[in-house]
């Protein structure tokens, strides 16, 4: 999808205040999201072994940045995510039951289509938190998303404290909607004008139940098969008025157990990935019970700054229609 600058569209800030924004933004959340789910802050890879499995292939098709290691007479690849690591990491560095870490998570997804909301860069708070078997429940994920949305109004309401010029407006209440009950109620919509439909209603909108085959036999969108159990994850989006549509701030869910990753690995068409270490260790009991997920920050600074295009508060690589569709409605790209 091509960049397009609605008509009339204005920032609120200037991009000295933009700037200043960001950083407020980034500091109020991460001590607002940790207070709410008890997680500690901890440092990541920025890329790991290509060949431990613990790299994320998100809807199967995107292809990893890799690089050649002299030293290591090896290869190393940029990570996707962290969805994998985090749970590695949880088991080693000791954390129990009902605490968690969160990291600033950083990559790079190269076949990225670029429009609004889409960069080949990717920044978000990857968070991921031990959890007991009684806990693998819809319940407590619903109250995990509340968690997480209420730590987002509460940002809002301190950065319009210091910004008296940004009007942002959100809804606390969260409506939960899965993707099938999307599908049975708008069969002859794609899953992204369902997404919109859905979001211009509620406004804040939890989408459950996402990377198995709906009843029409396609799901409503991808997710890889070995890190969140598809019965108990989905997406969070906020309607944003400027570009009047349905946000996604945050894919996340409770992650596969043993029984969870054989069989979607099976539906996936993947057994073999059984064989990889990180799998292995998995399917053997040897990692905690998680939940978790990324929230995008730039994706955070746009809804709550009321950006227009993704690249006002992130440094990317532009093509050349973007720049000129955002130069001539007067919006400065970072």
């Amino acid at each position: 999808m091509p960049t397009v600058i609605p008509a009339g569209y204005a920032s609120q800030l200037g991009l000295y205040e933009t700037q200043k924004a960001i950083g407020l933004i980034k500091q109020i959340f991460l001590a607002k999201l940790c207070a709410a789910l008890h997680l500690k802050r901890v440092t990541a890879p920025l890329f790991v072994d290509p060949d431990s499995g613990l790299n994320d292939d998100l809807n199967g098709t995107e292809r990893p940045v890799d690089f050649d290691i002299p030293a290591l007479r090896s290869r190393g690849a940029v990570v996707h995510s962290l969805a994998k690591w985090k749970r590695l990491a949880l088991a080693e560095y000791d954390f129990h039951v009902g605490n968690g870490l969160v990291t600033d998570m950083n990559a790079i997804r190269r076949d990225e289509e670029m429009d609004n909301l889409h960069s080949i860069y990717v920044d978000q708070w990857d968070w991921e938190k031990v959890i007991t078997r009684d806990q693998r429940n819809e319940e407590y994920l619903h109250r995990t998303v509340q968690d997480i949305v209420n730590a987002i109004c509460g940002t809002l309401d301190e950065l319009k404290w210091q910004m008296p010029a940004l009007d942002t407006q959100l809804t606390r209440q969260v409506t939960f909607v899965t993707s099938q009950e999307l599908e049975d109620r708008w069969p002859d919509k794609t899953p992204k004008e369902r997404e919109n439909a859905v979001c211009r209603e509620h406004k804040t909108v939890f989408i459950g139940q996402i990377g198995g085959r709906l009843k029409s036999g396609r799901p409503h969108d991808g997710r890889a098969p070995d890190y969140d159990d598809w019965a108990l994850n989905g997406d969070l989006l906020f309607w944003h008025e400027p570009l009047s549509c349905a946000l996604e701030i945050s894919s996340m869910g409770v992650r596969v157990d043993e029984e969870s990753l054989a069989r979607q690995l099976e539906l996936a068409g993947c057994p073999q990935r059984a064989r990889l270490p990180f799998h292995r260790r998995l399917l053997a009991g040897q990692l905690p019970l998680t939940i978790g997920g990324g929230i995008g920050q730039s994706r955070l600074c746009m809804l709550l700054l009321g950006k227009a295009h993704v690249g006002e508060v992130q440094v990317s690589l532009w093509d050349e229609q973007t720049r000129r569709a955002c130069r001539e409605a007067g919006v400065r790209l970072l």
